[in-house]
């Protein structure tokens, strides 16, 4: 059913929201530190360790891509409300955040893709093969 799908959006904003907190007070800043991000990535990651496990079903798993589809809006909407100046002259744990998300992300960017290469095969070097084994065929 789609509502489950709410269900699962709604326990992993709950959860990142939570977790962006408890990132906020261990950095010393008195703030959400984020916390949609935080849930983002758990919607993301939920929906990928159901779907290996056929947990998830049709329906279920539209509910979570309409949902996923729609945060998305949501959390580029957030990052424009937030005052760039203010954090510059809070000091230097709001940079050094900035920078170690963007790292962190286009690290994280790297190895999936990666992952997703090494799982899909070089399909170059396949036709190359097919192609080599045609020849001996005519040959």
């Amino acid at each position: 059913m789609i509502i489950y799908g709410t269900a699962l959006l709604a326990l992993c904003h709950l959860l990142g929201i939570f977790l962006g907190d408890l990132l906020g007070q261990l950095m010393g800043v008195k703030t959400n530190v984020g916390g949609v991000g935080i849930a983002m990535l758990l919607l993301i990651c939920a929906r990928l360790y159901m779907q290996r496990r056929s947990w998830l079903p049709q329906m279920t798993e539209r509910g979570v891509e309409y949902w996923g589809a729609m945060y998305i809006p949501v959390v580029v909407a957030m990052a424009a409300q937030q005052d760039v100046v203010a954090a510059l002259r809070g000091g230097p744990v709001a940079v050094l955040a900035a920078i170690g998300s963007v790292a962190v992300c286009g690290a994280v960017i790297s190895l999936m893709n990666r992952m997703e290469t090494t799982r899909m095969g070089n399909p170059d070097a396949a036709e190359a093969e097919s192609m080599l084994v045609k020849e001996h065929r005519h040959a």
